[in-house]
């Protein structure tokens, strides 16, 4: 497995939520928080998205997308991503299209 810069803690990711913006698609919510310092990526699938295989799988197609733009993204801003129910079941193709299409809404790329 590939290491990625995660983001952890509770308040890391409420600072995220509160002060970050947001921009959301059908699969995927993104927020943004420009900060100082490294990249973070944190990764939000709820029960509601199904089981924990799904929930496992849904989470490892969100790293994988956020891999794919890894070396496009800016190196100083913390990020989450939080999964739909529509992402359930999705393929690889769909989750990083729909990750890329809100980077781009961000700005990012």
């Amino acid at each position: 497995m590939r290491n990625i810069n995660s983001l952890k803690g509770v308040p890391r990711f409420k600072k995220v939520y509160t002060e970050g913006k947001a921009i959301a698609n059908r699969h995927l919510v993104l927020y943004v928080l420009p900060e100082q310092g490294d990249f973070r990526l944190g990764i939000s699938v709820s029960k509601k998205v199904g089981n924990s295989v799904v929930r496992h799988r849904v989470t490892r197609l969100i790293r994988e997308s956020y891999l794919a733009y890894k070396t496009q993204l800016p190196c100083s801003c913390h990020m989450v991503a939080v999964a739909r129910s529509a992402a359930r079941g999705q393929d690889l193709e769909t989750i990083r299209s729909s990750f890329g299409h809100l980077l781009e809404k961000h700005g990012l790329i």
